[in-house]
This record gives structure tokens, C-alpha cells and sequence, in this order.
């Protein structure tokens, strides 16, 4: 019987700097609940229902992740169900990596003037609430990767055109292709932003865009982009390379285009107090973002399960290898697995 391994110094200190920088956040999303005006200028916003609604949500999302960094320092972490950790982190490390690299950058651009955007949150909890953004951004990234390492060796053992059975190719295959179209068009839009355009913009957010604004405009496309073309060559799977780097590109740019997609379409269905109102293309782009992220998921949730239920394969059993009707080659399994 396999021992469950033990985390190993790097995971244990990944995680609990993860969960150091999760405290300020959610001590400030517990003030907040019980009616402290802590940090706020005009304290009936916090009375608002939607305003509390989404401080519960983004409560809960911040414990969540607290709870799987807990995880990844236990044994009990490894014999959690795959889908209970890789969906949240799917989600998280999409909105934290994006978080993780434009807020020093635009700490470069802008400086403190970054944190000062008006309205009635204080500078300070911007300061506060994003510093404890990247911190548990790269604590949890990297508790996580060893994690998964420990886990799934595999992954990061293999190359992407390791032979594996798969059932749903055809499907893999026209939602990869499928998802790099729609990911390419909204990288389109969003690099013409980023580059100081203004077409299907409101008004008021043209005139309002910054430097920082931006660059997070343009990181958000690079990622929208490159997650349709890594996750093209997941599929195609006739790459010497190792796996794990497509699948990093993939996984970190369709959790961004879902995770961030959905939370706008939160916030604009609920008209919460703080969403600046954007409207029409802005409101389509981030749709469709998060349909396309959700779509790449579900493909990507597929190729891992395949590759998971590969057995190894005796030498005198190897399989043989035929192409497929675009050319790919694909390995034909002769009744075992």
C-alpha cells in the first residue's frame, strides 16, 4: 500500500504564505458583514443588499481558497476529490494571475496614485486588499504546482505527444479550434484598447482609462490569446514538448477569461454599488469571455481525464499509430488499457 507523501519545506511555506496574506482580506470582509464602516467613507454602502451580497460572495471564495491552502500542507489534501481542488484553483489562479502581474506594474506606471481612485473606499484598503492579492496569488500558485507534482507526477513527466486513448478528440478538437476564434477576437478588442482605442467603449470608461487600466486590457488579451493556442496544441498533441507548459498557458488563460468573465457578469446582473457602469461591447466581451473560458475548461477537463486512465503499456503491446482525418497521429489501442 503507497504511502500518502508528505509536503515536502516548499509546499508547507508556499501555502502558509498564501494563507498569511488571505487574513487581512478576510478579517476585512468580516468587519464589514457585522456593519463596520472600517476603511469606508460613506458607511450606508456597506447597508446596501447588494454590496453585502457580494462581500458574503467574495468571503466565501477567499475561505474557499484558505481551505484548499490548508489542504496542500496535509496528508487529507491528497485524497481530496481532483475536481473539489482543481476547479476553484482553476478559477482563482485565472483571477489572481492577472492581479499578480499588472498591480506591480502598474504600481511602475502609476504609483500610489494607482490605489487612489475616488469613490467611497479608502486608498488604504486598496493597498491592503491587493498587496494580499499577490501574496496569496504566488503563495498559492506555487504551493499548488508542488502539490500537483506530488500528485499528478505525470504531468510533468510526459510530453504532449505521449499516446493516449481518447474518445472525445472530435470534440476536443472542434472546441479547441472553435475557442482560439472567439479567444483571438476578444484579444483583438482588448489589444485595440490596450493601444488606445475606443471603439465600443462607453464614454465615460474611454475618458477614464488609465495607464494601469490599459496595461490589465492588454495582459487580459495576451492571456485570451495565448490560452486558444495552447490549448490547440494540447489537443493536437504532436508536440515533443513537456506537457505541463501548454497546459500552464491553457489552464492560467481560460481560468482568466472564465473567472473574470463571470465575476463582471455578476456584477453587472446585480448593478452592484462599486461596477462603474459598463455597458454593450464591454458587457458582450466579457460574455463571451467567460463562455469561451468555461468551454475551454470543459475540453481541457476531458484531455486530463483521458490521459489520466492511461495505462502503462507493455513493451511487446505498444500501440500502433494511424493518422486521423487532419493528418494528427493517433494511437490505435488494440482492446487494452
Amino acid at each position: 500500500m503507497n504511502e500518502t507523501p508528505r509536503a515536502g519545506v516548499g509546499r508547507v511555506t508556499a501555502a502558509i504564505v498564501a494563507m498569511a496574506a488571505m487574513l487581512p482580506y478576510l478579517t476585512l470582509k468580516v468587519l464589514w458583514l457585522t456593519g463596520s464602516p472600517v476603511g469606508v467613507t460613506d458607511p450606508a454602502l456597506m447597508d446596501d443588499s447588494t454590496m453585502y451580497g457580494m462581500n458574503v460572495l467574495t468571503f466565501g471564495m477567499d475561505a474557499v481558497a484558505l481551505v484548499l491552502a490548508l489542504g496542500f500542507t496535509m496528508r487529507w489534501g491528497m485524497r481530496l476529490p481532483a475536481w473539489l481542488v482543481l476547479l476553484p484553483l482553476w478559477v482563482g489562479t485565472g483571477l489572481l494571475g492577472v492581479i499578480v502581474v499588472t498591480t506591480p506594474l502598474g504600481l511602475l506606471l502609476e504609483g500610489a496614485a494607482l490605489f487612489d481612485v475616488g469613490g467611497p473606499i479608502e486608498p488604504w484598503v486598496y493597498v491592503m486588499v491587493y498587496g494580499g492579492f499577490i501574496g496569496q496569488g504566488v503563495g498559492l500558485m506555487a504551493a499548488f504546482v508542488l502539490y500537483a507534482r506530488d500528485r499528478w507526477p505525470a504531468v510533468f513527466t510526459t510530453t504532449a505527444e505521449a499516446p493516449y486513448q481518447s474518445l472525445t478528440r472530435p470534440f476536443q478538437r472542434v472546441v479547441a479550434w472553435g475557442s482560439l476564434l472567439v479567444a483571438a477576437v476578444i484579444g483583438g478588442v482588448r489589444f485595440s484598447w490596450a493601444f488606445g482605442g475606443d471603439a465600443g467603449l462607453p464614454p465615460e470608461a474611454a475618458a477614464a482609462m488609465t495607464s494601469a487600466g490599459a496595461l490589465q486590457q492588454g495582459i487580459k488579451g495576451l492571456l485570451a490569446v495565448a490560452a486558444g493556442v495552447a490549448l490547440v496544441a494540447l489537443v493536437r498533441a504532436n508536440a515533443r514538448r513537456p506537457f505541463w507548459q501548454p497546459l500552464v498557458v491553457a489552464w492560467l488563460g481560460s481560468g482568466s477569461l472564465f473567472g473574470w468573465g463571470l465575476y463582471a457578469m455578476i456584477i453587472t446582473a446585480t448593478a452592484a454599488p462599486l461596477s462603474g457602469g459598463a455597458t454593450g461591447l464591454t458587457d458582450l466581451l466579457e460574455l463571451f469571455g467567460m463562455l469561451t473560458g468555461m468551454a475551454m475548461g470543459m475540453c481541457g477537463a476531458f484531455l486530463l481525464a483521458e490521459r489520466s486512465a492511461v495505462r502503462h503499456v507493455q513493451p511487446a503491446q505498444q500501440p500502433l499509430e494511424a493518422e486521423d482525418g487532419d493528418g494528427d497521429r493517433q494511437p490505435a489501442y488494440h482492446g487494452h488499457r
